[in-house]
């Protein structure tokens, strides 16, 4: 099983698990909450049938007929009530009022008028002025038939009465009027919890193909703390926020949907453009008589170009990787001004066609920075190259490394037009090219793009601006050895 699966997996397992504690907690919680809302309901209307009565005996003696001819109209009554998707078409209520023994002399359905409730939990509760509410069924053993009653007393209002308890009215609701409504609320409950589920198994499926990568990012940040030999905090704290850096652009370039193929092939296809003019150029000036030792360097050209086209296609998989990748698996230390001779010597012969002169400065610092090698010498390459398109007959490329405390920086300047100020900001971007002077074409216009990303990958940068004295400016700028952490 592969770590996407176990990751899809365990996350769903996760949320399944958590989803049926919440339903479960939920569900069972609906009736309770619902069962308080009628109670308090009840509560209510046996206060309000309670002041009736009392109001109806100013005598001191319980009278509650007056109740009677109030319910027959209510029980009556036909009506059309649409409450959240149930219908209500009748009254259920149901009251009884009985005297201070516990006999009683009122019901609204009139089942039960004569018989003894004192033994009900609500009733006595209520005669003795305290609040009471019980829950019974109609027919024993029926949950289906329970009802819910609660009780208030009602007192002598007379001025020879004092307030006392002269009976109590019991106001009852079957469980099953509100029970609908607990069973829709289940329902939806039920429903919503299925989609839910339903909706992050989609986006599980989404998440895990990009997951994964920031579980890599993190085991490389441990094996990097354990590859220190000295703990310093501050190192480790811009390590960290590499790699979550790097998390968040994979994650954005994941939800993007970058077309990683179609870049690298367009890559690849600017890569290669360097070496073959290099052969081309050694190629045509073979077909003129020329000294022995001549033909042997232009041949030691071609057969160096050569190589350099098949080391971009043996790397292939590994640019691929580059945007993905976001942390250089390996970095070790690379000299920058050997790397730049050996680029000046590759490039040498395609200045010469072009009627260019490609000088290397000469510099007392030799800096030495951590990184790849392969990724560092395409970033200048195409720098140089870059250079070499935009300079005019005659004009010169100077390439210089110039080293300092923290850093070290490769700079390639030209003598061509520089740069427009419409494009100053956009030279960057993928695809966004500038027509050449010597050809009037476009090229790719992933070349500095790709310069860029190596730039990144080294926690350094690259600029390119316009020299003040015409021309362009381009700076690789790169961290010295352990300055890169």
């Amino acid at each position: 099983m592969t770590k996407r699966t176990r990751i899809f997996i365990g996350i769903l397992v996760a949320y399944a698990a958590g989803v049926a504690f919440l339903m479960y907690r939920q569900l069972g919680d609906i009736d309770p909450r619902y069962r308080e809302s009628a109670e308090e309901s009840l509560v209510e209307t046996a206060q309000l049938l309670a002041a009736l009565v009392e109001h109806a005996s100013p005598d001191g003696a319980l009278h509650a007929d007056t109740l009677g001819p109030v319910f027959r109209t209510a029980y009556s009554r036909r009506f059309n009530a649409l409450i959240y998707g149930v219908e209500k078409t009748r009254i259920e209520v149901r009251a009884t009022v009985v005297d201070r023994a516990g006999r009683v002399v009122f019901d609204s359905r009139g089942a039960a008028l004569g018989a003894d409730h004192s033994r009900w939990r609500d009733v006595s509760l209520a005669l003795r002025g305290d609040y009471g509410a019980r829950t019974t069924t109609d027919i024993e053993g029926d949950p289906s038939t329970a009802v819910m009653y609660v009780a208030v007393p009602v007192h002598d209002t007379s001025a020879a009465g004092g307030g006392a308890i002269i009976g109590a009215v019991s106001v009852g609701k079957p469980v099953q009027s509100f029970g609908q409504f607990v069973e829709a609320a289940r329902r939806k409950t039920l429903q919503l919890g299925a989609t839910s589920v339903i909706a992050v198994l989609l986006l599980v499926v989404i998440l895990s193909v990009w997951l994964v990568r920031p579980f890599g990012l993190i085991a490389d940040y441990v094996a990097y703390v354990r590859s220190q030999r000295s703990f310093s905090l501050p190192r480790l704290g811009r390590r960290a926020l590499g790699v979550l850096g790097a998390a968040y652009d994979e994650m954005r370039d994941a939800l993007a949907g970058r077309n990683y193929v179609a870049d690298y092939v367009q890559t690849l296809t600017h890569e290669v453009k360097g070496p073959l003019s290099a052969i081309r150029g050694a190629a045509e000036l073979l077909q003129e008589p020329m000294p022995d030792a001549d033909r042997a360097r232009f041949a030691a050209n071609i057969a160096r170009e050569t190589a350099r086209i098949q080391a971009l296609v043996d790397r292939m998989m590994e640019l691929t990787m580059l945007e993905s990748r976001r942390s250089l698996d390996a970095a070790a230390p690379v000299a920058l001004r050997p790397l730049v001779d050996e680029l000046a010597a590759g490039f040498a012969a395609a200045a010469r066609a072009r009627g260019v002169t490609l000088v290397v400065t000469p510099g007392a610092a030799e800096p030495v920075v951590d990184g790849d090698a392969f990724l560092l010498q395409r970033a200048i390459a195409n720098l140089i190259d870059n250079a070499l398109d935009f300079s005019p007959s005659g004009s010169t490329v100077t390439i210089e490394v110039v080293g300092g405390r923290r850093s070290c920086d490769v700079v390639v300047r030209d003598a061509g037009p520089g740069i427009p100020e419409y494009a100053e900001g956009k030279v960057f971007e993928k695809f966004y090219s500038l027509a050449r002077p010597a050809t009037a074409k476009k090229s790719t216009g992933l070349g500095l793009s790709f310069v860029r990303e190596i730039a990144e990958l080294h926690h350094g940068r690259i600029t390119l601006k316009n020299a003040p004295g015409g021309g362009a400016v381009a700076t690789l700028s790169l961290p010295l050895g352990s300055d890169l952490d």
